[in-house]
């Protein structure tokens, strides 16, 4: 067993522990509070003057798929030859040895959400795993969680150069309805044992879409694709996120009544594309206001994610809480990910995912000390 003692505790999901105190045991946080027993620890951290928080969750990146410092044999983000591609895994291209890992950890990162990119249509399958080990299999927390699905001018842009569809925003739009169509029907022919049923991998692929087994996880800036995702999936009754909704802060009545998660960012994005122009760190601030649930991302490696410290620290400054901030990196980023029984916050049984701060995660001298995964110490300054 290890113990943490006289630690400023930020438990995310119950307040602020002063003076408090940690247990970890078997990779799990064994116990938690002001006086716990600490006799059977074979080790003591004393945090006294520091602060610990869960460890840092970026729910959406694409570390080990597009390796950092490489060119394009680090690059497997993208099947871009067909723009449906629904039976491509993300955990099947991902590197555990990219170097940007090791960043994570000095970043106080320790879970994250992985997933193919927004070339195609529909991209693949995404993946929750832990920032550690070189075995992505030994890593994972969650696969999958979702199946990606990009809307707006990436695929029209990749698929437009080819000559190919969709090389608008309707044509996006109408090769997701054809898959979602064919699947339902797929899956009504198979449930019956229809004879001479052909095996179709991309039906197949999207069979837990159709189930509502696993959420469709849509990348959409602006205000019209985001809007355009949510009418598809209200057509098909099929689970969804959002991840990056720019114009979020445009939309904030029309996401109240939807029942979904948003992913917000890369706000550090220098706006290269028209669909990302209007980004403002307002959004989160309007969601947090008027309870619109959501996370913060760095979409690494368009942002790199040890900004996603930085990210929230900035959001604080245009007027988001010090709690809303810290629970949009921990809790509700698990929460995005469907992760949240096991990491986002200090509770007894979850994970010993945590971070020792050398004072107030969000103060710009403040350094991570030590980042523990697993009950293991992964990097200590």
């Amino acid at each position: 067993m290890v113990g943490i003692v006289n630690a400023r505790i930020e438990t995310v999901s119950d307040g602020v522990i002063d003076e408090g105190q940690i247990v970890i045991s078997e990779g799990k946080i064994f116990d938690i509070g002001t006086d716990v027993n600490l006799d059977y620890c074979s080790q003591i951290i004393d945090a006294r003057g520091r602060t610990v928080t869960p460890g840092i969750i970026d729910a959406h990146t694409h570390i080990g798929l597009h390796e950092q410092g490489i060119g394009w044999e680090g690059n497997d983000v993208n099947e871009a030859g067909n723009p449906v591609a629904p039976w491509c895994r993300a955990r099947d291209g991902i590197n555990m040895l990219d170097e940007a890992f090791e960043m994570f950890r000095q970043s106080g990162i320790t879970s994250i959400g992985v997933f193919p990119g927004s070339a195609n249509v529909v991209g693949g399958t995404g993946i929750a795993i832990k920032c550690c080990g070189t075995i992505v299999d030994e890593a994972v927390i969650k696969d999958p969680v979702g199946m990606k699905v990009a809307l707006g001018e990436n695929p029209k842009r990749v698929y437009g150069e080819m000559k190919k569809t969709p090389s608008t925003r309707m044509a996006n739009a109408a090769v997701l309805r054809d898959l979602l169509t064919r699947t339902k029907y797929y899956l009504e022919a198979k449930s019956r044992g229809k004879n001479g049923l052909k095996t179709d991998r991309e039906c197949e692929a999207m069979i837990p879409v159709i189930k509502k087994e696993i959420p469709l996880i849509i990348h959409c800036h602006r205000h019209d694709d985001i809007v355009t995702a949510v009418r598809i999936c209200r057509e098909f009754d099929v689970k969804f996120v959002l991840e990056h909704v720019t114009d979020g802060y445009m939309l904030v009545d029309f996401l109240k009544e939807q029942d979904t998660h948003c992913a917000l960012g890369p706000l550090l994005s220098p706006h290269l594309k028209v669909e990302n122009c209007n980004g403002t760190f307002r959004t989160p601030v309007y969601f947090a206001r008027e309870g619109v649930p959501f996370c913060l991302i760095t979409d690494h490696p368009v942002i790199s994610g040890k900004n996603i410290i930085l990210t929230a620290a900035i959001a604080i400054q245009w007027g988001l809480s010090h709690e809303d901030a810290l629970r949009a990196i921990t809790l509700e980023a698990a929460r995005h990910l469907g992760i949240d029984d096991r990491v986002g916050s200090l509770e007894k049984g979850k994970d010993a995912d945590l971070v020792i701060w050398s004072d107030d995660p969000f103060e710009f001298t403040t350094f991570v000390d030590i980042t523990i995964i697993n009950g293991e110490i992964v990097y200590k300054r």
